[in-house]
């Protein structure tokens, strides 16, 4: 199985590459969502795609925001990518990624919509969502993509398919630590085969 990385590759700090062939790594991880309706539930399934992560209960609101919240991971300067297929939903079809993530209501969020054909950078705080960048560009649902996230002092760089797209200047969330991991939104089921995770420190 190929592994994906879009972004810089300079690091003086550790990586730790997560491909989701199996569950084995899902003890890394805790699990989290926003909003009402049924218990969120996280599973590596096969699809005619391939095989991944995927949350698998996704429910038709605005209001619900999923995490995979990588444990063994807090810092503040990072870089984050994944590779992902949307499978489907009414509502939305969305990958994201976060960083500096500190609870369901505070942290970074790049997402790739198939629906919009566009990747969004926000900022959470308190529960209120902002965006902070936002760029056109195709992306195709049924299709492999990869998405990522560079953060680094005040500057969040956004990559989509190895092109860099924008970056958003930002200062919210100075603190020096914050974890990482997979986002999804709404009725979004997509599948996720890979994390990569660098330290920019």
């Amino acid at each position: 199985m190929l592994l994906f990385a879009c972004g810089p590759t300079a690091s003086r700090g550790p990586t730790d590459a997560i491909t989701f062939d199996t569950a084995q790594r899902l003890g890394d991880f805790d699990f989290a969502a926003t909003g009402d309706g049924r218990p969120h539930r996280w599973l590596v399934i096969d699809n005619d795609a391939g095989r991944g992560l995927a949350q698998i209960a996704p429910e038709p609101t605005e209001h619900r925001s999923a995490f995979a919240i990588y444990r063994p991971f807090s810092e503040r300067d990072v870089h984050v990518s994944t590779r992902f297929i949307t499978i489907s939903g009414k509502t939305d079809q969305a990958a994201g990624l976060f960083v500096r993530f500190r609870s369901t209501d505070d942290y970074y969020a790049a997402r790739a919509n198939a629906l919009e054909n566009n990747v969004n950078l926000y900022r959470v705080v308190a529960g209120r969502r902002e965006m902070i960048g936002s760029m056109d560009i195709n992306v195709s649902g049924q299709a492999w993509h990869t998405l990522g996230i560079a953060a680094r002092e005040d500057r969040l760089t956004v990559f989509f398919d190895g092109r860099e797209l924008f970056v958003a200047v930002d200062r919210r969330f100075p603190g020096p630590s914050g974890q990482v991991g997979l986002w999804t939104h709404a009725d979004s089921m997509t599948l996720f085969e890979s994390l990569e995770i660098k330290s920019l420190d």
